[in-house]
């Protein structure tokens, strides 16, 4: 039996520098290794030439590929997902839809017709947490849960038996991650731990300049350290000098910087929701606070540097965590599901299947 070839659909960016990589982005060459055709589309960082790339891939690279795997996030990207869905039926390919982002259950309650109108079209709706698959279950539709993928191997664990006051956020600059709170939380531990430091690590997309206005404020520019986004390598660098990660966001899904932090051994602290409390558990593989609560995360940071036993038991728990997201746990999950397409797939000599078995086989010829 052939496996389905696979045209992953949405933000591909991973490939342009300074962008993270899409979760299929990772995925794609692990399931290459073991047979599968990866295609992707787009590449192109600018919203609406992406749209329109992804229409055209769709079309003429149609006989190229069996199934589409359609990344789904919430704003104006549903106009993405929308019509690359529309087309995508119009040819008669099966469509697994993945859903990412911790604002889409408010989205889908803002929206639910639009929101079931588009999953309607969906063979198979895929979401990385179960926070995720409980919303969309209000609107009518079951989920397959299948983790967010890290290369696990490319995290060299650290166990952090005692920890020291050097804290790491890692995030995109998007005001609803609200990397202020982190600068905050710096001031405050500072009457304790004159020593601490902190440091911003992202891209930018909005906040940075009012995050840097802040720290100059509070007269913080020696202790905070800004070095941009990070790729692999300088990650496994700039995490091995710290000792603490905070996540400070407002809103959130499966955030896979969390599944970086576990992975690398840095007890995590974090504000308690959407998807996180699906992800950790507070007191045994992470700290949860309540969003925006200064005092709340800054002495949740005491507790850790104060309590070594703490420390070890969230760093350790922490790399069991990402372990869960690793290739030999997620890939063979993906391939389940796309077994279920296999049957429908074209051969690999050209031809289709039955048009008594798919009617829709000669439309998409």
């Amino acid at each position: 039996m052939n496996s389905p070839r696979i045209l992953f659909v949405g933000p591909m960016l991973g490939t342009n520098p300074g962008w993270v990589p899409n979760p299929m982005e990772i995925l794609a060459p692990y399931l290459e290794a073991r047979g599968y055709t990866c295609l992707f589309s787009s590449r192109i960082v600018n919203r609406y030439a992406r749209f329109a790339d992804i229409l055209q891939t769709l079309y003429t690279q149609r006989h190229q590929y069996d199934v589409v795997c359609l990344q789904v996030y919430s704003g104006p990207s549903f106009v993405v997902e929308d019509g690359t869905s529309v087309l995508a039926k119009a040819l008669c390919k099966p469509v697994v839809m993945v859903l990412h982002g911790g604002a889409m259950p408010g989205y889908m309650k803002k929206y639910p017709r639009w929101s079931r109108a588009i999953f309607r079209r969906a063979d198979a709706i895929v979401t990385p947490s179960m926070y995720l698959a409980e919303a969309i279950s209000d609107l009518g539709f079951q989920a397959i849960v299948i983790p967010n993928i890290i290369s696990i191997e490319e995290y060299p664990f650290t166990q952090r038996n005692s920890v020291r006051p050097k804290l790491l956020w890692m995030r995109t600059f998007y005001e609803y991650y609200n990397p202020q709170m982190a600068v905050r939380v710096l001031e405050d531990l500072l009457h304790d731990f004159p020593e601490a430091e902190l440091t911003l690590a992202g891209q930018e997309k909005g906040t940075e300049g009012e995050v840097r206005r802040l720290v100059a404020e509070l007269g913080l520019g020696e202790r905070v350290h800004f070095p941009g986004f990070l790729d692999a390598e300088k990650k496994r660098g700039v995490f091995s000098q710290h000792d603490i990660f905070l996540n400070t966001t407002f809103i959130d899904n499966m955030p896979v910087c969390l599944l970086e932090a576990g992975a690398f051994g840095l007890p995590i602290v974090s504000t308690n929701v959407g998807g996180v409390p699906y992800m950790v558990k507070h007191e045994q593989s992470a700290l949860l606070v309540e969003p925006g609560d200064v005092k709340a995360m800054a002495h949740a940071v005491r507790r850790l540097i104060r309590d070594p036993q703490l420390a070890s038991t969230l760093s350790s728990n922490g790399r069991i965590m990402a372990e869960q997201s690793s290739p030999e746990r997620v890939v063979p999950l993906w391939e389940e599901l796309m077994r279920k397409f296999a049957s429908s797939s074209v051969d690999r000599s050209g031809r289709k299947p039955s048009t008594e078995k798919n009617p829709c086989a000669a439309s998409a010829a």
